[in-house]
């Protein structure tokens, strides 16, 4: 049975019932992405035995109020889960779920509503954890295309319309190059008031920090080319619940549904039957205790357990060019193309390792240690690492960007996230140190103005000393061998 009302906060909800007289547990997607969207999942549950509630949140689509993104889900959230253990076909049970920012709905309403109105157990997908950790790297740089298009598609209003910052972009290719950055809204064509606020949004860590006060299992789920993924893990680790699972796919932020170029047979898992055995085993309290889950050892097509990680090896690398370079904000170095340039003053400096003379499985954290230094008041320091294989072909592998203002002359340590990933043999690891990473991530100007309200940019005279640069991998010593992923979950 299907049925559209409102709940006691007013707001458009559908609600999908499985068949027989119930009572039955439930679960609450509540998104800013159009409930109508979810209406296959919400049948999926219904089909399980759980009813499903699909919320559309305050000020998107039939949704009254105003949107205010991530200011209002906790409270609008426990009054929904207040409103369903009132209804007759509840049975007081129900499971917060989902993916990007209605995962940051059903965390803020695990952990910030009062206990009465909280869920049971909690699934985020590729979380959203706030304005600050979307809109930032750890280390402060500005998640410019992400952002762009995300406030583009969605940001100050009732509808959504997901290719506007491409039809921007075709329209004007050099959209993103206009400053200031805070004038974006005025090249698009419409008002985005909250589009400058977001750059003002600077308090990150809120929820990971709530998560070690948690009282509910937790399942989180990502990918290994999502850019959340360090935040996926950091819920994982930091959740206090009675449980906690973890499944990391060599997926993009959509999932399954998106594999990377490392997917393999055995990486296809069914999302929703997985979700609802765990959902299922959860309410009923036959998970143990502790934090357990399978990542995917990219190219490898097998599964290893979550938190597995190797041992730490550095690479040796050879200078090819660019001791010096030119970081020029006017001609960036781009984060959508991996061709480097052979002519001409560099750009970057670039070194690789020689072919792998064995495969190599990189399981762990990935990062590099340099002597550089810079001219300018400010400037990030963009690492990429990508594996140009023997068949000719690059791919990014790892990308990690560091701010340093007033830089001295002094070692340093770029962190590039972490890796899962089997290497063949004859691989070639190329390395690339840049002063941008664009349109990924804003320019820095290199004035020691805020790039984001920068109206000038300066050129930066970089020098990197080759002999410094260490690239650390951590290497499994072993083959490792499958696990069966599902029975990690459900364990």
């Amino acid at each position: 049975m299907t049925s559209f009302r409102e709940t006691g906060g007013g707001l458009a909800t559908h609600v999908r019932l499985p068949e027989g007289a119930g009572p039955f547990p439930a679960v609450l997607v509540r998104t800013p992405y159009d409930r109508t969207r979810h209406l296959a999942e919400a049948r999926g549950w219904a089909r399980r035995g759980f009813a499903a509630v699909v919320q559309d949140v305050r000020g998107r689509f039939s949704s009254p109020g105003e949107w205010r993104p991530y200011e209002n889900e906790a409270a609008d959230g426990a009054a929904t889960g207040r409103w369903i253990r009132r209804q007759r076909w509840s049975d007081g049970r129900y499971v917060a779920v989902g993916a990007s920012y209605a995962a940051h709905c059903a965390l803020v309403l695990a952990l910030e509503a009062h206990k009465e109105a909280r869920p049971d157990a909690v699934i985020a997908a590729v979380p959203a954890l706030g304005a600050a950790e979307t809109a930032r790297e750890p280390s402060g740089v500005e998640r410019l295309l992400a952002r762009a298009g995300w406030w583009a598609a969605h940001g100050d209003r009732r509808d959504s319309d997901e290719g506007a910052l491409a039809k921007a972009l075709a329209a004007d290719p050099g959209l993103l190059t206009h400053l200031p950055l805070t004038g974006l809204p005025e090249r698009l064509g419409r008002s985005l008031p909250s589009w400058a606020g977001l750059w003002r949004h600077g308090e990150r860590g809120r929820l990971v920090a709530r998560a070690a006060y948690a009282d509910v299992p937790l399942l989180a789920v990502g990918g290994h080319h999502d850019h959340f993924t360090e935040d996926t893990v950091a819920l994982w680790r930091t959740w206090g619940g009675p449980s906690a699972r973890l499944l990391l796919g060599p997926w993009g932020h959509g999932l399954a549904a998106e594999p990377g170029p490392d997917a393999g047979p055995a990486h296809r898992v069914v999302l929703g039957e997985l979700y609802a055995r765990w959902a299922r085993r959860a309410l009923t309290r036959g998970l143990t205790p502790g934090h357990h889950g399978a990542s995917a050892l990219g190219g490898g097509d097998l599964w290893l357990p979550a938190g597995a990680e190797g041992e730490p090896r550095a690479q040796r690398l050879r200078l090819l060019r660019g001791s010096r370079f030119t970081a020029d904000p006017e001609r960036p170095v781009r984060s959508d193309d991996l061709t480097v340039p052979t002519t001409g003053f560099p750009d970057r400096c670039l070194l690789a390792t020689p072919p792998l003379p064995r495969p190599l499985d990189a399981v762990g954290p990935v990062r590099i240690r340099l002597r550089a230094t810079a001219d300018t008041p400010s400037a990030d320091w963009a690492v990429r690492l990508v594996a140009l294989t023997p068949d000719g072909i690059a791919e990014r592998l790892a990308v990690g960007v560091l701010r340093r203002e007033e830089p001295a002359d002094d070692e340093f340590t770029v962190e590039l996230g972490r890796l899962t990933r089997r290497l063949r043999a004859g691989t070639r690891l190329r390395l690339e140190i840049a002063g941008h990473h664009f349109p990924a991530h804003a320019r820095n100007p290199h004035t020691g103005a805020d790039p984001v309200t920068a109206d000038r940019l300066l050129s930066s005279r970089r020098e990197v000393d080759p002999t410094s640069v260490t690239l650390t991998l951590h290497v499994l010593r072993s083959r490792p061998h499958s696990i069966e992923p599902a029975k990690e979950i459900l364990r």
